[in-house]
């Protein structure tokens, strides 16, 4: 592609920006770039791939956040981070040979039912919960198959990982959102590994997005500290219904 003017890398450094704080609080991050990435003039698989790079900065950020103010023992997760990994990748090599098209009819309604589900559960609060299968299971499941999905096809992993945990964990909201950030990141690192050796990465834009995704992402980690599921539960319902908008109508 041709090398983008510096008022288009500062664009797109904004968006990376807001989806960094969008992702760290409800997910969705990827689906406020992506745009940006294929306006900017990227091909579709230059845009996935960089987009996995700029969002694993942003992931990586919000995850060593959590973790250092003490809200995510990574011991723990071992588990479900290895399952996890093993799923995007798998996900990420089917993804070359079979086309995800099929998908876009039935994330959608996924969507909508992670949103109901987030605004009427009254479980979907800061007050952890029984804890309803064990971690090994958990990994096996959950992490193993949303794992696959990101690196098949991708929209709403966050938001999906961020269910299980509170569903199946019996984690509060806001050290769901902590976990599965986490998770996310495990799948971003994988996908992108396959999207680099594939030689599909425009490292620049990337890499230029990624500084500010981390900005964006430490502040939108901040905010889940301190204000919980407070602003996380709105934000969840608003962007779940936005993305399984623009997947059904865009």
């Amino acid at each position: 592609m041709e090398i983008l003017s510096l008022d288009i890398l500062l664009i797109l450094c904004a968006v990376a920006a807001v989806a960094g704080f969008v992702d760290a609080i409800a997910g969705g991050g990827g689906l406020i770039t992506l745009p940006a990435l294929l306006w900017a003039g990227l091909s579709p698989t230059q845009a996935l791939a960089t987009n996995k790079l700029q969002g694993s900065f942003g992931t990586m950020m919000a995850s060593w956040h959590f973790i250092r103010n003490g809200m995510i023992d990574i011991r723990t997760m071992v588990p479900e981070i290895l399952l996890t990994f093993i799923g995007a990748v798998s996900g990420t090599l089917l993804v070359q040979h079979l086309h995800s098209a099929f998908l876009a009819d039935i994330i959608p309604i996924l969507l909508i039912v992670v949103a109901v589900y987030t605004l009427l559960s009254p479980r979907m609060t800061d007050d952890k919960a029984k804890q309803r299968m064990s971690r090994r299971l958990f990994a096996i499941s959950v992490g193993f198959g949303v794992g696959f999905y990101d690196g098949f096809f991708g929209p709403g992993t966050g938001s999906f990982f961020t269910i299980g945990f509170v569903a199946l964990m019996g984690l509060g909201l806001r050290d769901a959102t902590a976990h599965a950030k986490v998770l996310n990141f495990t799948s971003n690192i994988a996908a992108m590994i396959f999207f680099a050796v594939g030689g599909h990465m425009v490292w620049l834009i990337g890499l230029s997005m990624g500084m500010a995704q981390m900005c964006g992402a430490w502040l939108g980690a901040h905010v889940v500290i301190h204000k919980g599921s407070g602003i996380i539960k709105p934000l969840l319902v608003v962007v779940s219904i936005a993305m399984a908008v623009r997947l059904l109508f865009v």
